[in-house]
């Protein structure tokens, strides 16, 4: 018994000289390993420190950006990593990691679908910048104000107030409004004249009360077209451009616009119609409502009857 104890400690003794000889052997190669880490890790800092501001101008979105730095940052430090294994004669560990990686990669791209094309259509909206910040837009059916855009989703704030939070892979396959790209807009205004007004001069009038407005652009200049023949007036649209930058500025525009044109049609006699409708009972091959009222009391005393 006590020669079979003593065989056991033998062999645990020894198993653990081998060990500690070989890790003797490998300290070098070690502390080799723990310095190529360590170098790459310093590099991969001071790279992410030094391109910030380089790639900052060439991308205004803060998200795209830390992106970027840290990618550069995790490319060194995992190229240090790897160096370092191999020096230390793991090179099968080093395809391990690597075939591993890829099989996380692969499992996490059928699991986050929808992340990932978020975060894809993200990069490629902060690079083509269809939208930025403070632009007034409507998509997906939501109109408002920008207030943030990151990787994933773009913030609007909508006219009433309300945020509404909208995945960056629905704003990119579908079609922007930017109303602020150009940074004026044109307002569109409609109305009608009676029949018995005259055209020309109506025409004139509206022109002369829109270039009244003291903010309108003149170039291009306001632009005055009759449109259609309606049931109770002849329609136009008068056509003026502003220097658009919020909303309130188009809405502000509108209701001058309106003011205006009421103003001198007051002055002018001129009249807007409402909507209105004429029963004519003696038009010719017709018959007249005497004659209809005359039949109508007949058949009532008939009735009666």
């Amino acid at each position: 018994m006590g020669n079979k104890i003593s065989e056991a400690i033998s062999k645990v003794y020894f198993k653990m000289l081998g060990w500690i000889e070989q890790v003797i052997l490998l300290l070098p190669n070690f502390l080799v390993a723990v310095f190529i880490f360590v170098v790459f890790y310093l590099v991969g800092r001071q790279a992410r420190r030094l391109l910030t501001k380089p790639i900052g101008k060439l991308s205004h979105s803060p998200a795209l950006v830390d992106l970027l730095v840290n990618i550069v940052f995790i490319v060194f430090t995992a190229v240090g990593l790897f160096i370092g294994l191999s020096v230390l004669q793991l090179d099968k560990a080093v395809t391990s990691l690597l075939a591993g990686a890829g099989i996380v990669g692969l499992a996490l791209g059928f699991a986050f679908q929808d992340i990932a094309a978020n975060f894809v259509a993200g990069i490629l909206m902060a690079i083509k910048k269809p939208l930025d910040i403070n632009d007034i837009i409507e998509t997906n059916g939501h109109f408002g104000t920008v207030t943030h855009i990151n990787l994933r989703s773009t913030i609007i704030r909508t006219t009433q107030g309300q945020h509404v939070i909208i995945p960056n892979k629905e704003i990119y396959n579908n079609p922007i409004v930017n109303y602020s790209a150009e940074g004026r807009r044109r307002v569109d205004l409609k109305c009608g004249i009676s029949y018995g007004d005259d055209l020309q001069k109506v025409k004139n009038v509206v022109l002369k009360a829109i270039r009244s407005i003291d903010y309108i652009d003149h170039e291009p200049p306001v632009s005055f077209f009759y449109t259609e023949f309606a049931d109770s007036s002849i329609n136009f649209t008068v056509r003026y451009w502003i220097d658009f930058k919020k909303q309130p500025d188009y809405l502000q525009a509108m209701s001058d616009g309106i003011m205006r044109i009421k103003e001198a049609f007051d002055q002018n006699d001129i009249t807007i119609p409402f909507p209105i409708r004429t029963l004519d009972f003696g038009i010719k091959g017709g018959e007249k409502l005497s004659e209809h009222l005359t039949v109508l009391g007949q058949e009532v005393k008939e009735n009666g009857k």
